[in-house]
C-alpha cells in the first residue's frame, strides 16, 4: 500500500475535530503530516478549514501514544503484554460477571467518539454479549434532551433536524457561536456572507459578545439560563400578534389549540426582563423573523447544557415551527441518517429497561454520564462492575471528576481502548491501543445535510504504529474469545470468495441470512461476522469496512429515488451495490442523496407524517416556570459558563500542549468592572469556587462579558506525558445533580462560583 514507503506523496482525508469534518488534502512524509490545507474536491467544505485542523501532527504524533496492550500491576504500574494474554484475560473476567451478576453489571462509555465512528459498530456488540443495554456517551451528555424532544414532535428520537443557514435571509443564532464551535457549513465563510448581505439579517442570543455576535446584525446579550423564559415570551408574542403560520400549521400539524392557549398564559414582558433584555427589541425581531420569507435556528450547548434544558429544546423547535420556517429551503429540516447513531427508545415502552439505581430510561439509546457514578457505588448487588472506555476520558469529560475517579477505582474491570494513555486509562485494569485515525479504515457518522446528504469513507494514511490494531479486530477477537461467535465461518468464506459485486452479493447474503435462521443468538454480532467473511475480500484490507455494504443496502432501499438523482446507476438490487463501491473508491467523499425538499415530509416517522406540537411534559415545566427559584447565591455571586469553545481547544485527541498557540493557561475570562473589583489584571492567579470543588484559574480581562459572568474553555486540565495538570479542570467544580431532571443533561452553563484571590 502507498504509506508503507516513507517518501513525500499528496494524499486526502478529512478533520476529527469536530461535527463538520472538513476534506483535507495533506502531504505525508515519513509516516506523518508534513503539510494540511482544504481539500477543494470535497463535496461539502470544497477547500474551506479552520485553524485547528492545519496542526494535526499534533494527534498523529506525540508522547501519549500507546503502541502495546498493558496490564495494570499490583503497585499500579502498566506492565506490556501479548494481544493474546489481553483479549483472552479479559473475555474471562467479562463472562465471569456476567455469568455471575447478569446484564446489569456491564455498562460501555463512549464507543464512537472523537472522530472514530467506524469501531462503534464493533464495539456495541460487546453489549450484546454481556447481555447489557447500558451503553453511555457523550451524546447523553449534551444532546438527548433534544433527542427526546424530537421524538414527541416527529414521531421517533431517530428525527434530528438540521438548518439551511447558508440559504436563510433572518438566522437566530440561540446559544452557539459558530465561528468557533462551527457546525454549520463552512462557518466563518456563511457568518461572512451574511454579514456582507443587507438583505439578510443576523441575530444572536448569548450571554457574552462573541466572535459571531460580532458579525451579527442584533446581538441580545441575555442574562445566562434565562434562554426559556426569553423563547417562552417570544412565541407568546408570535400567539398574540398572529405572526404564526396558520395554514402550515393547519396542514401540517397537530395540537396548535392546546399549545397557543398554554403560552397565552405567558407573562410576556416579565419573562423579558428577566432575561434583562429590551422589551422593544424582542418584539421587533420576532416579528421581522416571523414575517421572513427564509428563516431558520440555529442552536447548540448554550442552550443544551443550561437550565431547563429539555424545555429550552422544545420552545426554539416551536419558534420556526409556529412561523411556518421548516421544509424549505432556508428554513429548518429533517435530513435522512445513512449510519443508524440514533434509535427511537421511548420511555412510555416498557420494553425499555431502566438503570438500577436512579430508574433512568435510555434517550435514543444512551444513558446519561450524570447518572453512570451512582450505578456503580450505589446499585448494590445490580450495581455496574465493568466497564469498557472507548475513545472517551470520562475523568475529564464528564461530570463531577473525583466522583468518577472513585467509582472507576473501585470496579472488578475497567477495560480502556484508545489512542493516548489518557487520564482514564491510567486508572484502567487493562489498557487496549487502538490504531490512530489515520492509520486504518475511518468515517464520520455525522452525516447530517438535507437535501443532499453526502459521506465520507477515510483510507489509511500511515502504517500503524507499534502493536496497535483497528477497533474492528479488537472487538471481533474478544467475542470469539468469550464465544459469542465462532473463529471461522467456512460456508461464508467460500461463498464470499466466489461472490462480487457483479452479483450483488446475493449468494453470501443468502447464505448469511440461512446461517442467522439457523442460529438467531449471531444476528446481534452480524458486524463481526461479516467483517471477517466479507470484509477479507475487500481490497487494500478494507474488511472493517463490509458493514457499509448492507447500510447502502439499506439506505438505497428506503431512499430509491433520492440515491437515484444523486447519480447512481442500478436497480431495487443492484443500486446500493453501487454506491457502496462509489463510498471505497472516491476518497474525497461522496453525495449520498438528492431530495427534494418536500421529501422533508416522508422523514417524518409519525404516520399521518404531521408534526405533534403539543408534549404534555414540556407544558408542564412551562406553566411551572415562574416559580422557578435557581440561580446564583451570596456565597456563588458569578455564574460560570463552563466549556466555552475557543480557537485553541478542542475535544480530547490533542493532548500536547504545544499544540495550541494561544491561551495556552485556559484563562477566565471576566468583565472589567469584576476586575477593578477585585483588584485584578490580566495574567493574575485566583481561585474559582463551586458548591463541589475548587480550581485555581488565570484571569482575562474581557470586555465582552456580561457582568458576574465569567467563563472558561473546555479541553484543559490533561497531564501530558505523565506530568501536571495543564489548564483548568473545569469538571472539578461540576456535580452529578446540576442537571436536567428528565434528560439528566449537566448544566455547564450554569454553575455558580464565586472567586477568591490565593493566599500568599
Amino acid at each position: 500500500m502507498p504509506m508503507s514507503t516513507n517518501a513525500a506523496r499528496q494524499d486526502v482525508t478529512a478533520c476529527i475535530l469536530c461535527s463538520r469534518n472538513c476534506g483535507l488534502s495533506v502531504e505525508v512524509e515519513n509516516n506523518q503530516f508534513k503539510k494540511i490545507k482544504g481539500d477543494e474536491q470535497h463535496p461539502f467544505s470544497q477547500g474551506y478549514i479552520c485553524q485547528k485542523a492545519a496542526r494535526l501532527q499534533h494527534y498523529q504524533q506525540h508522547a501519549d501514544r500507546l503502541t502495546h496492550p498493558l496490564k495494570r500491576q499490583a503497585d499500579g504500574s502498566f506492565q506490556e503484554i501479548s494481544w493474546d494474554q489481553a483479549i483472552q484475560e479479559i473475555a474471562d473476567q467479562l463472562v465471569k460477571i456476567r455469568d455471575a451478576h447478569g446484564g446489569t453489571a456491564f455498562a460501555s462509555v463512549g464507543g464512537g467518539g472523537q472522530g472514530n465512528h467506524l469501531g462503534a459498530a464493533y464495539g456495541r456488540q460487546l453489549l450484546y454479549a454481556m447481555k447489557s443495554f447500558y451503553a453511555y456517551n457523550s451524546l447523553a451528555q449534551e444532546k438527548t434532551g433534544d433527542f427526546w424532544v424530537n421524538g414527541r414532535l416527529f414521531g421517533s428520537q431517530s428525527c434530528h433536524t438540521t438548518e439551511d443557514v447558508e440559504y436563510a435571509d433572518y438566522v437566530l443564532f440561540i446559544g452557539t457561536n459558530p465561528f468557533q464551535a462551527h457546525g454549520i457549513p463552512n462557518a466563518r465563510d456563511t457568518l461572512k456572507h451574511i454579514k456582507k448581505d443587507p438583505n439578510r439579517t443576523m441575530v444572536v442570543f448569548d450571554p457574552r459578545v462573541t466572535e459571531t455576535a460580532k458579525q451579527a446584525d442584533i446581538h441580545v446579550q441575555l442574562k445566562p439560563g434565562t434562554d426559556s423564559y426569553l423563547m417562552s415570551a417570544m412565541i407568546a408574542i408570535m400567539l398574540r400578534e398572529d405572526l404564526y403560520d396558520q395554514a402550515f400549521i393547519q396542514k401540517h400539524t397537530h395540537g396548535f389549540e392546546q399549545v397557543k392557549q398554554a403560552f397565552l398564559a405567558i407573562p410576556i414582558e416579565q419573562y423579558i426582563e428577566k432575561a434583562d433584555i429590551s422589551v422593544e427589541l424582542i418584539y421587533q425581531i420576532v416579528r421581522d423573523f416571523a414575517k421572513a420569507k427564509r428563516g431558520c435556528v440555529r442552536i447548540d450547548l448554550g442552550i443544551q447544557h443550561t437550565l431547563n434544558t429539555t424545555l429550552n429544546g422544545y420552545l426554539e423547535k416551536l419558534l420556526y415551527l409556529l412561523a411556518g420556517h421548516f421544509g424549505k429551503q432556508g428554513t429548518n429540516n429533517l435530513h435522512t441518517m445513512f449510519i443508524p447513531i440514533l434509535t427511537n427508545t421511548d420511555e412510555r415502552n416498557p420494553k425499555y429497561r431502566r438503570t438500577v439505581h436512579h430508574k433512568m430510561f435510555p434517550i435514543s439509546g444512551f444513558f446519561p454520564p450524570n447518572i453512570l457514578p451512582d450505578e456503580i457505588l450505589k446499585a448494590g448487588e445490580k450495581r455496574v462492575r465493568a466497564v469498557f472506555v472507548d475513545s472517551c476520558n470520562p475523568l475529564l469529560t464528564y461530570p463531577d471528576t473525583a466522583v468518577y475517579e472513585q467509582a472507576f477505582q473501585s470496579l472488578e474491570l475497567l477495560v480502556v481502548v484508545d489512542v493516548a494513555m489518557t487520564e482514564t486509562a491510567r486508572l484502567a485494569h487493562y489498557v487496549l491501543p487502538a490504531h490512530s485515525q489515520f492509520e486504518k479504515w475511518e468515517f464520520t457518522g455525522f452525516n447530517l445535510e438535507f437535501p443532499q446528504n453526502g459521506f465520507h469513507l477515510r483510507h489509511p494514511l500511515f502504517k500503524a504504529q507499534g502493536n496497535t490494531l483497528p477497533e474492528a479486530e479488537i472487538y471481533t477477537l474478544l467475542l470469539e474469545a468469550m464465544g459469542a461467535i465462532p473463529k471461522q465461518f467456512p460456508l461464508l468464506n467460500k461463498i464470499a470468495q466466489k461472490d462480487s459485486a457483479k452479483t450483488a452479493y446475493l449468494g453470501y447474503f443468502a447464505a448469511l441470512a440461512a446461517s442467522f435462521v439457523k442460529n438467531k443468538k449471531l444476528v446481534p454480532f452480524a458486524a463481526s461476522i461479516v467483517y471477517r467473511t466479507l470484509g477479507q475480500t475487500l481490497p487494500n484490507d478494507a474488511a472493517s469496512t463490509a458493514l457499509l455494504l448492507p447500510l447502502c443496502m439499506q439506505y438505497s432501499a428506503q431512499y430509491y429515488k433520492a440515491v437515484k438523482q444523486a447519480g447512481y446507476k442500478g436497480n431495487r438490487l443492484t443500486l446500493g451495490v453501487n454506491l457502496f463501491q462509489a463510498i471505497l473508491q472516491k476518497r474525497s467523499g461522496v453525495i449520498l442523496s438528492k431530495h427534494n425538499y418536500d421529501d422533508v415530509w416522508n422523514l417524518v416517522a409519525y404516520k399521518d407524517k404531521k408534526i405533534h406540537l403539543a408534549i404534555p411534559e414540556m407544558l408542564v415545566e412551562l406553566a411551572q416556570l415562574n416559580q422557578q427559584t435557581q440561580g446564583t447565591s451570596d456565597q456563588f455571586p458569578f455564574v460560570l459558563l463552563a466549556g466555552e469553545r475557543r480557537s485553541y481547544n478542542a475535544n480530547q485527541i490533542y493532548r500536547d500542549p504545544a499544540w495550541r498557540k494561544v491561551d495556552a493557561e485556559g484563562r477566565l475570562r471576566m468583565n472589567p468592572e469584576d476586575a477593578i473589583h477585585f483588584g485584578l489584571e490580566t495574567g493574575h492567579s485566583l481561585q474559582c469556587i463551586s458548591e463541589h470543588g475548587q480550581i485555581a484559574v488565570v484571569v482575562e480581562i474581557d470586555e465582552g462579558m456580561r457582568k458576574g459572568v465569567v467563563s472558561l474553555p473546555h479541553g484543559y486540565g490533561l497531564r501530558y506525558n505523565g506530568g501536571q495538570a495543564i489548564g483548568p479542570e473545569l469538571n472539578r467544580l461540576t456535580s452529578l445533580k446540576h442537571c436536567d431532571p428528565l434528560s439528566k443533561t449537566p448544566y455547564h452553563k450554569y454553575v455558580p462560583v464565586r472567586l477568591e484571590k490565593p493566599a500568599a
